[in-house]
């Protein structure tokens, strides 16, 4: 099993623990907004979000209103995207967008 995370359609960011990001979706839900691998930074105190996901390209992170703690395991450590992983230049912090 592997670190994964999907945007739904909803605006929703899920965690899980699976192969395939598809998996993580319930009936009736779509990922139009991407995914990608995630890990805890204990040292750090930080989520890193990286990767892409195979089956919804990757994740856009402007969509994102609403976090799906759940999959994490009681972790609600800051997100922090790093688009060019392994490389931490261009990180960037995830926040829930709220505009309407």
């Amino acid at each position: 099993m592997y670190q994964k995370f999907i945007i739904n359609q909803d605006g929703v960011l899920k965690f899980g623990h699976t192969y395939l990001h598809r998996d993580m979706l319930s009936p009736g839900e779509r990922c139009v907004y991407g995914g990608g691998l995630w890990k805890v930074d204990e040292n750090r105190k930080v989520i890193l979000l990286y990767g892409r996901s195979f089956d919804f390209g990757p994740p856009d992170f402007e969509y994102v209103r609403k976090i799906d703690w759940t999959g994490l395991e009681g972790s609600h450590y800051p997100l922090l995207y790093l688009p060019y992983w392994p490389d931490e230049k261009y990180a960037k912090p995830i926040f829930t967008n709220t505009r309407s």
